[in-house]
């Protein structure tokens, strides 16, 4: 499976995710349609943070499930932890999700261009 590194716009934050990547997640939440993120999620061990997360900054907002890391010097979000469905989502048949979600135009090595992009709903997410 292919190791990429990933880093914000400065460096400051780095990381290396493993990952068989097939397609980009485009969201069309209010938080992410402005960030312009291109995601892919992994699972929680895939993701090995060269930065600990205590040097870089969390934004929770809506439920307060979903922490988005950031850096604190570019602003740059190369990677996520999604929020926890509610109730009603899960009723709904959404699952959990253990994993990160990552910032795709954070990784050196991707070519966004050839990878097919899933669009996602996350407007229709109760937050």
């Amino acid at each position: 499976m292919p190791t990429y590194l990933g880093s914000c716009h400065c460096g400051a934050v780095r990381f290396e995710v493993q990952a068989e990547i097939d397609h980009l997640r485009e969201c069309d939440c209010s938080i992410c349609r402005r960030r312009g993120a291109l995601t892919f999620r992994v699972e929680r061990h895939a993701l090995r943070l060269l930065t600990p997360l205590a040097e870089m900054t969390a934004y929770r907002w809506g439920t307060r499930t979903a922490e988005d890391y950031f850096c604190p010097k570019c602003g740059i979000l190369p990677f996520r932890k999604p929020s926890a469905p509610s109730a009603a989502e899960r009723a709904r048949g959404v699952m959990p999700f253990d994993g990160w979600s990552v910032n795709i135009r954070c990784l050196e090595t991707i070519d966004i261009a050839v990878l097919p992009r899933v669009q996602i709903c996350g407007s229709d997410l109760e937050i």
